[in-house]
């Protein structure tokens, strides 16, 4: 790996294959796939990645709208030994979706699977192919009154395939779960070019392996996820959604502790603000405006949503919680439209951190009681540590998931401050992140930027199953090379 440029341009080193592949196999690779493009036009914003920190190379974009090209693809890749490079919205932010700089491999996009093929308001699902993007679920669910119930800043381009290669997380894990748990049948194509189809969504099939979980979380290293049947919820007939200032994250799990017991457990989103991140957006993210008068060193978001109106609920329980020191002020949204102002100002935070300069970047998990005490105390050591540096941490306090990222010191030198140490501090906060029994990737996956870290700190049992696996399904080594392992 090299590195250079103001926010850390990544070069993929590639593993197998290593060389461009032969123009017989880029014949059979487009004439399965049918549609695909070589203008470099097309390819160059899919070989970068959201980050802008991660850079590949591909002669071809293979541009599939069946799973049965997609199968026919795979044939093709293994008879060449092609390498592919599944594709979805391209948001991920762990260099998952790129592929190596010598163009040995092929991007293969699943945007064209984009059909919802059914809805079952009855069952509670809803199939969706690979590359229907995560707002369009959303709006089909509420079509019959359901909801599908994972969110994330952003589900406007964020597409299915994608969010189950990575087993994404969001807002709403601490009620609903992430994707392991809202999946309910999965179509993918294995390396074999066999189809598996688990599309049924049967609550009981105790038939043998539950493959389909291999593949949530594996990140096209085990196969390419064409469609999957989702949970969904009765949408909730009532929201309360506020936002409150709290003293520090202590206080923060103490109001999420009495929300949940107040409103029988409803809470169906906590996040965790520090009053640096909540500025950020307000200096970057146009607008918005502060929600609160008065500064507070830490916010909190909170929604509840359930069949009876929750406001006198969530009203009470902030004044009680008010009266014991958790909370020093607060506001609760009079309509719709005042939600999702504030929510705005919470998933405007990665875009607000992007425009303010570089940043080294960490998604991380403790225990939910230890998160309070870890956001303190990891923040001193690494600040401490490394002197000018800014730390922003922030997440979902209801399921451990802390988005820990380290600014750079103000000013036009911030990339040449960072260059040096970003490896440094990222070594900090994974052990720190170890020594508390926790996990350097809560949501956005390994790809190729934790690699090494997770060989370096992973469990060598897992890591040891991980492989066998790996080898078992893809001996050839096609899907998704140099990602994970």
């Amino acid at each position: 790996m090299r590195t250079s440029g103001a926010d850390v341009l990544v070069t993929i080193e590639a593993t197998v294959p290593t060389q461009p592949p032969s123009p017989l196999a880029l014949a059979a690779l487009t004439s399965a796939a049918v549609e695909w493009s070589d203008d470099p036009a097309v390819l160059a914003p899919l070989l970068v990645d959201w980050r802008g920190r991660f850079h590949g190379v591909s002669p071809v974009l293979l541009q599939p709208r069946t799973t049965q090209a997609v199968a026919a693809i795979v044939r093709a890749a293994a008879a060449h030994r092609v390498a592919l490079v599944p594709q979805g919205g391209n948001t991920g932010l762990v260099g998952g979706a790129i592929p190596a700089l010598d163009g040995s491999a092929v991007l293969l996009s699943l945007a064209r699977l984009d059909r919802i093929r059914a809805v079952d308001a009855a069952g509670l699902t809803l199939t969706a192919e690979a590359g229907v993007v995560l707002s369009q679920v959303h709006d089909a669910a509420r079509a019959v009154a359901c909801e599908f119930p994972l969110s994330l800043a952003a589900k406007g381009s964020a597409t299915i395939g994608g969010l189950v290669s990575t087993n994404a997380g969001g807002v709403q894990v601490l009620r609903h779960g992430t994707m392991r748990v809202l999946v309910a049948g999965l179509e993918a194509v294995l390396p074999s070019g066999e189809i598996l189809n688990q599309l049924t969504g049967l609550a009981k099939d105790n038939t043998g392996y539950d493959i389909k979980q291999l593949l949530i979380g594996a990140e096209g290293t085990l196969g390419i996820v064409t469609a999957a049947a989702l949970r969904l919820v009765p949408a909730p007939a009532h929201r309360a959604v506020a936002w409150a200032g709290v003293p520090d994250p202590h206080a923060a799990l103490a109001l999420l502790a009495r929300l949940r017991t107040e409103s029988g457990n409803q809470v169906e989103s906590f996040e965790l603000i520090p009053d640096v991140g909540l500025q950020l957006v307000l200096d970057h993210v146009p607008g918005n405006r502060p929600p609160l008068v008065g500064k507070h060193r830490w916010h909190v978001l909170v929604e509840l949503a359930g069949p009876r109106s929750l406001d006198d609920v969530l009203t009470d329980a902030l004044a009680d919680a008010a009266a014991a020191g958790e909370v020093e002020d607060a506001v609760i949204a009079a309509s719709a439209a005042q939600a999702a102002a504030l929510w705005r100002l919470r998933e405007g935070l990665p875009e607000a951190e992007r425009r303010d300069g570089p940043a080294v970047h960490h998604d991380v998990a403790v225990a939910v009681a230890d998160m309070p005490g870890f956001a303190l105390a990891a923040t001193a050591q690494v600040e401490s540590t490394f002197p000018g540096a800014r730390v922003i941490a922030f997440g979902h306090l209801g399921d451990g998931n802390l988005h820990f990222n380290v600014r750079a010191p103000a000013g036009p030198a911030a990339a040449a401050w960072l260059a040096p140490r970003r490896a440094a501090i990222t070594t900090q906060v994974h052990d720190l992140v170890n020594a508390a029994g926790g996990s350097i990737s809560a949501e956005h996956g390994i790809g190729l930027l934790k690699r090494d870290e997770l060989a370096r700190l992973g469990d060598p049992g897992k890591l040891a199953a991980i492989r066998s696996i790996k080898a078992a399904l893809d001996p050839l080594g096609l899907m998704n090379p140099g990602k994970i392992l």
